[in-house]
């Protein structure tokens, strides 16, 4: 796919996402939430890609659903949704998110409104500038929380949380946002970036990437489980698989030699056999 409404770029072992309709302050549409999928999965299939930041171009983030087809934006046919009144992409980034073998960070640097916010909810790290402001505004244009958020939301928050900023719909800034669970620090808006990549550098310096991509499934898909016996299920095959490894042995090699690791695993080639378990 063409990239129309999103940038991708990557450096080194970080891939860089941009929602680029600045002028629109990147406002979604089905168009920019299939690229949003296929980006994800051009890093997936990159083993050289260890983290995926997305952040937004300009002053916002994602200013939420395009709506300048007026009330008809979100009918059947319109920008956002399909002729089976689904949104075109099936919610293929949620999906693409969800699924990632990859850290994603979402470097929120504006206005993440409506969709704008609900689509860095599968993200596995939230960071936002004091120049960010939230809204989860769907009850106030007589709509329901979408993109799976009904889901993401009370996991990340909490219910009571959860609950107070839906059913109000009201517009917050960043500092309320870090003081309830929605993203875990607040930076100026220079720093935003660089404490972005720092925290992907982080990660990609000192982790195995099987070992990520197995730990980010497990922790999102056991999370709201009601016992411990799924993960019970799934823990100790994935530890004995990874156990026999090479990744292990270098592991455990680097902390007594006391220096950083190289792991020699790839998740295009090296994923446990019963991996996916779901």
């Amino acid at each position: 796919m063409e990239f129309e409404q999103l940038r991708y770029a990557v450096e080194g072992p970080v891939a860089t996402v941009i929602l680029s309709r600045p002028d629109k302050l990147n406002a979604y549409t089905a168009r920019m939430g299939a690229e949003l999928a296929e980006a994800i999965a051009l890093a997936d299939a990159d083993d050289a890609v260890r983290a995926v930041i997305l952040t937004g171009e300009g002053r916002g983030f994602c200013a939420g659903a395009d709506i300048s087809g007026g009330a008809d934006s979100f009918g059947e046919g319109s920008a956002n949704f399909g002729s089976g009144g689904e949104p075109r992409d099936g919610n293929g980034f949620v999906q693409a998110l969800f699924d990632a073998k990859k850290v994603t960070i979402a470097a929120i640097n504006g206005a993440a409104v409506g969709v704008g916010v609900t689509l860095t909810l599968p993200c596995d790290i939230r960071i936002a500038s004091d120049a960010a402001r939230f809204g989860f505004v769907f009850a106030r244009r007589g709509l329901v929380p979408e993109a799976g958020s009904a889901w993401f939301l009370p996991q990340i928050v909490g219910l009571p949380q959860a609950l107070r900023w839906c059913l109000s719909g009201r517009l917050f800034d960043a500092a309320e946002a870090h003081a309830g669970g929605l993203v875990s620090e607040v930076t100026a808006p220079a720093s935003l970036l660089p404490r972005a990549r720092a925290i992907a550098a982080e990660i990609a310096e000192t982790t195995a990437p099987v070992s990520v991509a197995l730990t980010r499934q497990m922790l999102w898909r056991f999370a709201g489980e009601a016992s411990p016996d799924g993960a019970l299920a799934v823990d100790g095959r994935m530890a004995m698989a990874l156990g026999r490894g090479a990744d292990v042995r270098e592991g455990v090699a680097a902390f007594l030699e006391k220096r950083a690791p190289a792991f020699p695993g790839r998740v295009s080639t090296d994923m446990p056999k019963d991996y996916p378990w779901w």
